[in-house]
C-alpha cells in the first residue's frame, strides 16, 4: 500500500509554504518577535483569505471541510516560517472542541467567525495534563474560578474555550469581568501564550464534555499533533540550513561540509527526522480514519518529534559553529519554536506515560 501526499495536498502546503515566504519572512519574524506582535495584520489577511483558519471546519459551517492530514501540511508550514500567527489553538483546538461537545447552536454561532478570521480563540487545557497542586479551574453554577496556565492562542483570543477540573469544556469571552489575562514569558516570543485567572468569570458550558472526557481528550490529541507538525517544519528549516552554510563556510581553504565530521552530523539529522514524516501523517490521518488508534499515535507523534527536534536543534546550531548562537542568522527562532513546542501540551516522558495507559499498560 502507498501512503503519500496527493497532488491536492501537496499544491496546499506549496501554495501556503510559498505565501509564507514571501509575506512572513524572517525579518518580519524578527520585527514581531520585537514588537511583542503575535498576530500581524498583514500575515493573518492573507492565512485568513487563504482558507486555512477553517481548514478542519465543515463547509456547512463555514469552513473548508479537510482532514487533519491536511490541517498537518498546514501546521508544518507554519512551523517552517516560524509564523507569528494563533493557528493551533484557534483554528485546531477550538473546532474541534466545539465540534465534539458544543449543542448545534454553539457551532452555529462560533465555528463559522473562527473560520472566517473574526474571532480568535484560545484554549486552556493544560491543567488536564500537569498543574501544580494550588492551581486548577473550578466551575459552579456557571461560573468559573481559578487559573488556567499555558493557554494556547490566549493573548489574542476573543473567546476562550477551558477545561475545569472535571474535563468539562466552557466557553468564556476572554473580555469579561472576572478574566485576568497576562501574557506567559516564554523563551518563543512568536506564540501567544497566557496565563489567565477566573474570578466567578461567566462560563457556557459545552453540554457533550459534562459527562464524558472524549471531547477533552480529542482537543489535546489534535493539538499534539499539529505541534509536532509544526516542529517538523522547523527542524526541516534547521537542517536546511546547517547544510547551506556547511557549503559556504571554509576552514583551513576548504568548506566544512566536506570534513567528514560535518558530512555525518548533517547525515544524522536528516536520518533522524525523515522517518517522523510518515509517523505524523500517520497519525494526522487516524484522527479522521482510525480514531481507535489515535490516542496513540498523537502521544508518540508528538513525544518523538520532540526529542528528535531538540537533537536537530542542537546539532544545526553547532554545525553553524558561534555563529549559530546569534541574531544576525536568526537559527534562535527555530531553535526556540522547536524548544516550546516539546513542553506544550506535555513533555515526551508525561506523553508517553499516557500512550502506555491508553494502551492498557
Amino acid at each position: 500500500m502507498e501512503f503519500a501526499l496527493s497532488e491536492e495536498q501537496r499544491m496546499l502546503q506549496d501554495s501556503i509554504t510559498g505565501y509564507l515566504e514571501s509575506k512572513c519572512t524572517l525579518d518580519e519574524v524578527r520585527q514581531a518577535a520585537e514588537d511583542n506582535v503575535t498576530k500581524p495584520s498583514d500575515v493573518w489577511q492573507g492565512i485568513s483569505e487563504l482558507g486555512i483558519l477553517g481548514i478542519v471546519i465543515p463547509e456547512e459551517l463555514g469552513g473548508v471541510g479537510l482532514g487533519f492530514l491536511d490541517a498537518a501540511l498546514v501546521a508544518e508550514a507554519l512551523g517552517r516560517a516560524v509564523a507569528p500567527v494563533p493557528f493551533i489553538g484557534s483554528s485546531i483546538m477550538a473546532p474541534v472542541a466545539l465540534l465534539n461537545a458544543g449543542d448545534e447552536r454553539q457551532k452555529e454561532t462560533w465555528l463559522p467567525k473562527i473560520a472566517s478570521g473574526d474571532t480568535v480563540f484560545g484554549v486552556g487545557v493544560s491543567e488536564q495534563i500537569g498543574r501544580r497542586e494550588t492551581d486548577g479551574i473550578v466551575s459552579s453554577a456557571g461560573k468559573l474560578t481559578g487559573k488556567a496556565m499555558f493557554v494556547v492562542d490566549g493573548l489574542d483570543a476573543d473567546m476562550l474555550i477551558i477545561a475545569d477540573d472535571n474535563g468539562a469544556l466552557h466557553i468564556v469571552d476572554a473580555n469579561a469581568n472576572g478574566v485576568t489575562r497576562q501574557k506567559l514569558k516564554t523563551i518563543d516570543k512568536t506564540r501567544a501564550l497566557a496565563e489567565i485567572i477566573f474570578e466567578d468569570a461567566e462560563a457556557e458550558l459545552l453540554p457533550r464534555s459534562e459527562k464524558s472526557n472524549e471531547a477533552l481528550l480529542k482537543t489535546i490529541d489534535a493539538g499534539r499533533i499539529m505541534l509536532a507538525a509544526d516542529s517538523m517544519g522547523a527542524s526541516d528549516v534547521m537542517i536546511e540550513k546547517a547544510v547551506a552554510y556547511a557549503k559556504e563556510r571554509k576552514q583551513f581553504n576548504r568548506v566544512i561540509g566536506s570534513f567528514q565530521a560535518v558530512k555525518h552530523m548533517c547525515a544524522e539529522m536528516a536520518s533522524e527526522l525523515e522517518p517522523c514524516r510518515s509517523l505524523l501523517w500517520y497519525a494526522a490521518h487516524s484522527m479522521n480514519h482510525i480514531p481507535e488508534e489515535s490516542r496513540v499515535l498523537a502521544c508518540h507523534a508528538k513525544a518523538h518529534l520532540s526529542e528528535v527536534g531538540r537533537f536537530v536543534a542542537r546539532t544545526s546550531t553547532e554545525v553553524h559553529g558561534g555563529m549559530g548562537f546569534t541574531d544576525l542568522l536568526g537559527l534562535h527562532y527555530w531553535f526556540k519554536r522547536i524548544g516550546l513546542d516539546r513542553q506544550l501540551l506535555g513533555a515526551p516522558e508525561l506523553i508517553r506515560e499516557e500512550a502506555a495507559v491508553a494502551q492498557g499498560w
